[in-house]
C-alpha cells in the first residue's frame, strides 16, 4: 500500500532502507518516546524494522518527503494491535519523525493519512498513547481529533529500560466515504 498526502508519500519499508532509517532514528531524543524501539538503537534493529512484513489490517509506512533529489525518509507511521488491551481492542496509532523535521506538521499529516486508511480497513475506533513527558505527541493527537480518555497507565519503553506513565487517547472514525475522498474523521 502507498499513500500520498499533500506533502508526503507513505510507503512500505524495504530492506535496503535500513541505513537511511538508522541514520534518522539513532537519536535518543526520538527513541525514548517510542515503546518498542531499543536504546541504543543498532544497525541490526534498523535492518529488522525495514524488513518487517506488512499486515493488511495493521499497516505501517515509512514517511518520505518528495523533493528534487528524490524522496527523503523522515519517519514512520502505522497501526498496530493493542497487545495489552482486551480482545478486539482498537488498533493503536504510532508515529515518529526525525528531529530535523520536528515542528513542521509532518507527524500530523502522516497520521491523518493513516487514519483515513484505517476507516477503509474497517476500523471504527483508533487508540493512541503518549508518554507524559512528550506533550508534543499529545498536541499531534489533539490536532487529529483524538480525545484524552484520562487513563494514565504505565507504558513499557525498551529505550527507557522500564516503564513510564502514558496518557490514553481515542478517536472514533466515520465509515469510509466514496473514492473521491468524501470522508471525515469523527471528532
Amino acid at each position: 500500500m502507498f499513500i500520498r498526502s499533500e506533502r508526503l508519500f507513505l510507503r512500505p519499508g524495504w530492506p535496503e532502507d535500513w541505513a537511511e532509517l538508522y541514520a534518522l532514528i539513532d537519536d535518543e531524543a526520538v527513541v525514548r518516546h517510542l515503546a518498542r524501539a531499543p536504546w541504543p538503537y543498532r544497525a541490526d534493529d534498523a535492518r529488522a524494522f525495514a524488513a518487517l512484513a506488512q499486515d493488511g489490517r495493521y499497516p505501517h509506512f515509512f514517511v518520505t518527503l518528495p523533493g528534487p533529489e528524490g524522496a527523503q525518509l523522515i519517519g514512520s507511521v502505522g497501526l498496530m494491535p493493542d497487545e495489552h488491551g482486551p480482545p478486539g481492542a482498537a488498533p493503536l496509532l504510532g508515529y515518529w519523525v526525525a528531529r530535523a523535521h520536528w515542528g513542521r506538521g509532518f507527524a500530523t499529516e502522516a497520521a491523518r493519512a493513516v487514519l483515513t486508511l484505517a476507516a477503509t480497513l474497517g476500523h471504527r475506533r483508533v487508540a493512541a498513547r503518549h508518554f507524559l513527558d512528550n506533550p508534543a505527541s499529545g498536541r499531534v493527537l489533539a490536532k487529529l481529533g483524538f480525545r484524552s480518555t484520562g487513563e494514565i497507565r504505565p507504558g513499557a519503553s525498551r529505550a527507557r529500560d522500564g516503564v513510564a506513565p502514558t496518557l490514553g487517547y481515542a478517536l472514533d472514525l466515520d465509515p469510509p466515504g466514496n473514492c473521491d475522498g468524501d470522508r471525515r474523521l469523527a471528532a
